[in-house]
């Protein structure tokens, strides 16, 4: 018998052992964790204040510090060399141990050369400031290298930034991770501001752009803010914003459905506003025309440049001189915001045939039955330019388009404006 409750007295002492090991854990979980939460919420200046929960959130990130003090200070002014650092971080994860590592979706979204500078030029950063010297010049150059700013952009990037300036600095952002707004649509939207002429033109862009995006908005008295500078609460509600498209501020388009994004000049993207779904679908043409030319054509915004071949693409997309830049032999066109489509042609051997299978595919769509008509003049106008080297500006009526047909001044360069009447 006392070997039996010598057991049960063993097995009792082992169950307590474990009990209490387990209840010693969670309490230190607990502990920790309210910690982590007090860490975050424990400012004494953001009780109740407007971006409250965006301030926990971003603090949490690591984005922006506070002050020894126990504040935040939310409607203290944001730097410019603060704004930079936490554009930055926040497209990163930040782990345990304090080492932070780029997003995999913002990696995605950035072209290759910008990829291989992170991957290459910036394999070892270390997302820390500088202990020697300016603490911020890391991620002003990491900013610059990836077209985010420009060195000279800022006079003093330890100066407050305005609402402008922090406009800018995310419209260059969303150029290389995203893609630019139609500037037309865009300025439309932000004329509603009641200062937006305050603004110089190149601003008035920045401005369109960050508030069509969902960026940025206006204040209740209908201004944008203009000269105004930005607080550290607004600069991370900004932040915020940029992280997750779910909490940009929706605005309406009524031409959404005649909406598409085109690849640009510099290689990176903006968004097109179409007047209508016919030029839309003659865009769509044009991509397809282009294709019939193998990979002899190039597609900026709205232009679809024919080339003789793959050596005067290269030419023309790497030339040294304007003429080696405009080097290809035929291209379609479109202006959305005149409401005009346009082929234009180099008069020399061998292009028409080359290219009229794309010039009749784009010009089959637009005038429909009345193709043949058009083709015609267009052919006979060819003919006589390159025969005699001039030709009469004219204009025509084929159909519900208004052609006019004109040479260049250098007797070599044909161009037929087609516009709906």
């Amino acid at each position: 018998m006392p070997k039996i409750r010598e057991e049960a007295e063993n097995m009792t002492m082992i169950r307590l052992n474990k009990w209490l090991v387990i209840a010693t854990m969670s309490c230190l979980f607990l502990i920790g964790s309210l910690q982590s939460k007090s860490e975050a919420a424990g400012f004494t200046d953001i009780r109740g204040h407007w971006a409250e929960q965006t301030i926990n959130q971003m603090v949490q990130q690591g984005l922006l510090d506070g002050f020894p003090d126990g504040t935040f200070r939310p409607d203290e002014t944001v730097t410019a060399d603060q704004f930079v650092k936490i554009v930055l971080l926040a497209f990163t994860d930040k782990f345990p141990n304090g080492e932070r590592k780029w997003k995999t979706s913002f990696l995605q979204t950035l072209s290759a050369s910008n990829q291989n500078i992170l991957q290459q030029d910036y394999r070892d950063f270390t997302f820390k400031p500088n202990t020697v010297g300016y603490w911020a010049k890391p991620y002003l150059d990491l900013a610059s290298d990836l077209h985010f700013i420009s060195k000279g952009q800022f006079g003093d990037y330890k100066a407050s930034l305005k609402r402008e300036d922090v406009a800018e600095i995310l419209y260059y952002l969303l150029k290389e991770t995203e893609y630019l707004e139609d500037e037309t649509y865009s300025l439309a939207l932000a004329s509603q501001f009641g200062d937006l002429q305050s603004a110089t033109s190149r601003q008035q862009k920045f401005i369109g752009e960050s508030m069509t995006k969902g960026l940025m908005e206006g204040y209740p008295n209908g201004y944008f803010g203009v000269g105004k500078y930005v607080t550290r609460a607004e600069a991370l509600e900004i932040i915020s914003r940029l992280q997750t498209k779910s909490k940009r501020i929706v605005v309406k388009n009524d031409k959404e459905a005649f909406v598409k994004v085109v690849p640009t000049k510099d290689g990176s993207y903006k968004k097109l506003v179409f007047p209508d779904q016919r030029m839309l679908q003659a865009y769509e043409v044009m991509e397809e025309a282009g294709k019939l030319r193998g990979t002899n054509y190039d597609l900026e915004e709205t232009t679809l440049r024919l080339f003789r071949d793959a050596d005067a693409k290269g030419q023309a997309k790497n030339g040294a001189t304007v003429e080696a830049r405009n080097s290809n032999e035929a291209s379609l066109w479109l202006d959305p915001q005149f409401v005009t489509y346009g082929v234009t042609v180099r008069l020399e051997d061998g292009v028409l045939a080359r290219n009229t299978e794309s010039i009749r595919k784009f010009t089959d769509f637009l005038f429909g039955y009345d193709a043949d008509i058009f083709y015609r003049q267009f052919s006979d106008a060819c003919a006589r330019a390159a025969a005699k080297g001039v030709l009469e500006t004219t204009t025509t009526q084929i159909g519900s388009y208004s052609v006019e047909t004109r040479l260049e001044s250098d007797g070599k360069t044909i161009i037929f404006s087609i516009i709906h009447s």
